[in-house]
């Protein structure tokens, strides 16, 4: 070596240490008149920097010339060392055979600590290329020459890799022995960016074990890190999206992983990362029922991985490729074949996706009826249902319920059914945030669809009721975990808070707002992160539904649950002891019938539409007709709970012919109502009264109110903060809130209710104790709700319901300020003399004006619950 040499080659490693100042020294040492060797490190760590955060094109370039001046060097160990790096960046290139070329002369060139850094290098590419058991045996090669010469850095590389390559194998628990073993030796250097990728690599194990909360707790963690050395995370949010997709947020990757696709081109970066990005984004699009979109994605992964002989990769892609096919209609013969022939490649590569692939072959041959070709993949698929992660299990049992559905036993089916719901219960208690539950329901889809279906074909109604109940907002079954000593949630709420309120007041004076708008999303972005950091606290099943029990609870009462199989509505009608089931009309028929009807209301809440008002009646004749059909006229003459699907939560029930004049409320479920029925209120009979700001009558039943309940929390004006009403909210008897309500379908846990210093958010009633026994929310779209998961709701009213909310007044319309008031204080006159909400709220109707706009008032609103 030459003089000067040792500190010379500290450049290399602070690459991934302190980046740009790497960066920015080699280029120093350029600028003077280094010897070949001098010059060939500075090269190389310009390449190191460019192959990984830059232009991958640079990269080649200056590490050609690293080579060839460690060959004019005369240093062996020094061209071996380039050559393990050009040999990555060739194959992150797309160029395979070079880079694999460059890593044989490498390690023929090498010696001792060097040849085994090439070695490392080279697993790290045989991982890349789904080579996993030539990479496992490289780094095994390297990692005891490395410890003998105490070389910390590589070390934990190869320790970190060979986690990563038991990961990639399914072996969770080699790859967790690793990563801590590697994390205690980063902890002894400072190599920032390994640091990050070792905390990374640590979210990767957290979501292959099943704990999303603390992956994605682990990859926003990675991600400030890599912030703070300002280098680019194309594998971080990879990683990222296919957690967000396991948490039932495909759309939310798809559109991270197609960014991340443009940032890439942008840079010239690597031609492998991009084929990953794409295939990611392509399952990201597939789970999003975008399946023409998965097919485009997917074929372009396909043919880039193909180039770059990424067979593993390749055969991933196809997986998707075919899955997307089969979605768009596609099923045939051919694509029996081919996803047989991808399963049979992923068992050989050990990879756990293997029984997804068996799986599809099954589904596909099944849909063909082709019964001996199905059974036959089925039966590999559903060897995965004994063990490994949620959702490998869950794969095992959809393969088993499709084979008793080709067998023609209902019972297996429903058994099949129950023990994969079981998994998915026991995945969604680790998640202590609302949307990841109710978004992990997706998962569980097709088995309740499954057994729905089996119900209905060989069971009474009273099976088909319990179906519908066992995966209908199970979110909503427990409260979600509450953080209230987050300083850093609580912070980001308030300055949320602050920039709304500032953003709203620009815009009503007509000033520019896009600058408070993104610091908005910036902000909304930092608080969603940190609530789905929290891990779910309830421990066990709950309660099963028993209908015996309901139809016991109901009294004189009729509980009408609709349910959704193959597009029909099926109303079963309980009560009178019994359950029976009524076949009604289609889905999308409803659907379609109650967007109409939403329209309609919009419409009479200004004066003068009355002419609209038979059209939105005759509306609501139809709707009757597509939802309950003859089960309309068996509702006996007592209250009447309604449990909708969450598509359905639009409807204005009151609307309804056969449900106008009636004591109606409203549940997610049926085991929602019987626990919302068990609710007990607080002692103290606190009653808690908040008027918002900007309402057309300033909250005119407001002051009204007060002096009928006595001494009541009034909060107004500057008093009507948010702190302050959370405060007086929690373990309240009764609420009333007199604000404007704007539902956000973008992202509806940020759905809000205007207060005096800014928006009152869902996130913020999450942080409650208790929420109030009862709440009137006198405010427009306050019930709107988005439809997620399998059967879920998430917005408002479903955020108080697990709260200690045993009822909720809520309106699921646009209303007029002015015809509210009066609807109100009927609806408190019934309050004070005993009635329920939902009886006040059938009282309150009846007393209104007869003309179209208060009408639509009162059918606007609707009772939630059952206090």
């Amino acid at each position: 070596m030459t003089a000067g040499s040792d500190s010379i080659l500290e450049l290399l490693p602070m690459v991934f240490a302190a980046p740009s100042e790497a960066l920015a020294g080699a280029r120093e040492v350029l600028d003077g008149d280094p010897t070949p060797f001098r010059a060939s490190v500075a090269h190389h760590a310009i390449g190191m920097w460019q192959r990984d955060f830059g232009d991958l094109r640079l990269a080649l370039r200056h590490l050609r010339l690293a080579r060839d001046l460690a060959a004019r060097a005369d240093s062996a160990d020094r061209e071996a060392d380039v050559l393990g790096t050009l040999g990555v960046a060739l194959v992150h290139a797309g160029r395979t055979r070079q880079g694999l070329e460059a890593f044989e002369r490498g390690i023929s060139r090498g010696t001792g600590q060097t040849r085994a850094r090439v070695l490392y290098r080279r697993a790290y590419v045989w991982w890349v290329l789904g080579r996993h058991r030539e990479a496992l045996e490289d780094v095994r090669r390297a990692i005891p020459v490395l410890r003998q010469v105490d070389d910390v850095i590589w070390t934990a590389r190869a320790i970190t890799l060979r986690a990563t390559v038991h990961l990639a194998l399914g072996a969770v628990d080699r790859a967790d022995a690793d990563f801590a073993a590697a994390e205690l030796l980063w902890e002894t250097t400072g190599q920032e960016h390994d640091k990050a990728d070792a905390v990374e690599s640590r979210g990767l194990a957290a979501f292959r074990s099943g704990d999303i909360p603390v992956a994605l707790q682990l990859l926003d963690e990675a991600a400030e890190m890599y912030a703070k050395l300002t280098t680019p995370t194309f594998m971080l949010t990879i990683r990222r999206c296919e957690v967000l997709m396991s948490a039932g947020l495909a759309g939310e990757a798809l559109a991270q992983a197609d960014t991340a696709v443009g940032l890439l081109d942008g840079i010239g970066g690597q031609s492998t990362r991009k084929a990953e990005l794409l295939l990611v984004a392509a399952r990201a699009a597939r789970l999003a029922d975008d399946p023409h979109t998965a097919i485009a994605r997917a074929a372009v992964a396909v043919r880039l991985f193909a180039a770059q002989r990424r067979t593993w990769w390749q055969t991933h892609a196809q997986l998707v490729l075919i899955e997307a096919r089969l979605a768009a209609g596609r099923a045939s013969g051919r694509l029996v074949a081919d996803a047989a022939a991808v399963a049979d490649r992923l068992a050989a590569f050990g990879s756990p996706s293997a029984p997804e692939a068996s799986l599809l072959a099954g589904r596909i041959a099944l849909a063909l009826g082709w019964t001996a070709d199905a059974e036959r993949h089925l039966a590999v698929a559903a060897r995965s249902r004994r063990g490994g992660p949620p959702l490998a299990r869950m794969t095992g049992w959809a393969a088993q319920a499709l084979r008793a559905q080709a067998a023609g036993s209902g019972r297996g089916v429903l058994e099949a059914c129950r023990r994969g719901l079981d998994v998915l219960d026991d995945h969604r208690t680790t998640l202590g945030a609302s949307e990841l539950r109710a978004r992990a329901t997706a998962q569980g889809a097709e088995l309740a669809a499954l057994a729905q279906r089996a119900s209905l074909a060989s069971g009474g109604p009273r099976r088909l009721l319990v179906w519908s109940e066992r995966w209908r907002a199970t979110a909503l079954s427990t409260p979600p975990t509450r953080p209230p000593a987050d300083p850093i949630l609580l912070s980001g709420l308030t300055a949320f808070r602050e920039i709304a309120a500032r953003a709203e007041k620009a815009r009503m004076e007509g000033r520019p707002v896009p600058a408070l708008e993104r610091e908005q999303r910036r902000l909304e972005r930092e608080i969603r992160s940190r609530t789905l950091h929290m891990r779910g606290d309830s421990p066990g099943e709950g309660d099963r539904f028993d209908p015996t029990r309901l139809l016991a609870r109901l009294g004189a009462g009729r509980l009408v649950e609709l349910a959704v199989v193959d597009g029909r509505v099926h109303a079963l009608l309980c009560g009178e002891g019994r359950v029976r089931r009524f076949e009604a009309g289609l889905l999308a028929e409803a659907m379609s019938e109650a967007e109409h009807v939403q329209a309609g209301l919009r419409r009479l809440a200004h004066p003068g539409a009355d002419a609209r008002l038979p059209v939105v009646e005759a509306a609501g004749r139809r709707l009757e007709e597509l939802l309950l059909g003859e089960a309309a006229q068996h509702l006996g003459s007592g209250p009447v709970v309604v449990v909708p699907p969450g598509r359905l939560h639009r409807v204005p029930w009151a609307l309804l012919p056969s449900l106008r004049d009636r004591v109606l409320s409203v549940s997610p479920s049926a085991g929602g109502w019987l626990r919302a029925l068990d609710t007990e209120p607080p002692s103290g009979g606190r009653t808690v009264l908040v008027r918002g700001p900007g309402l057309a009558t300033n909250g005119a039943e407001v002051p009204d109110l007060a002096g009928r309940y006595g001494r009541p929390t009034v909060l107004e004006h500057d008093d009507a903060e948010v702190p302050r009403v959370l405060a007086e909210l929690d373990g309240a008897t009764l609420a009333h809130i007199a604000a404007h309500g704007a539902f956000r379908a973008d992202s509806p846990l940020f759905s809000s209710l205007s207060m005096a210093d800014g928006p009152l958010i869902v996130h913020d009633f999450e942080r409650l104790a208790r929420s109030p026994y009862r709440i009137i929310l006198s405010s427009c779209d306050t019930a709107r709700l988005a439809s997620v998961g399998a059967d879920e709701l998430l917005g408002l009213v479903t955020a108080l319901l697990p709260l200690g909310t045993a009822g909720v007044i809520a309106s699921s319309a646009p209303v007029n300020d002015a015809a509210v008031v009066p609807l109100m204080l009927a609806l408190h006159k019934g309050l004070s003399t005993g009635l329920s909400l939902a009886e006040a709220l059938r009282d309150a109707r009846a007393a209104l004006p007869r003309d179209a706009m208060h009408r639509a008032t009162g059918w606007a609103f609707t009772a939630f619950g059952a206090a």
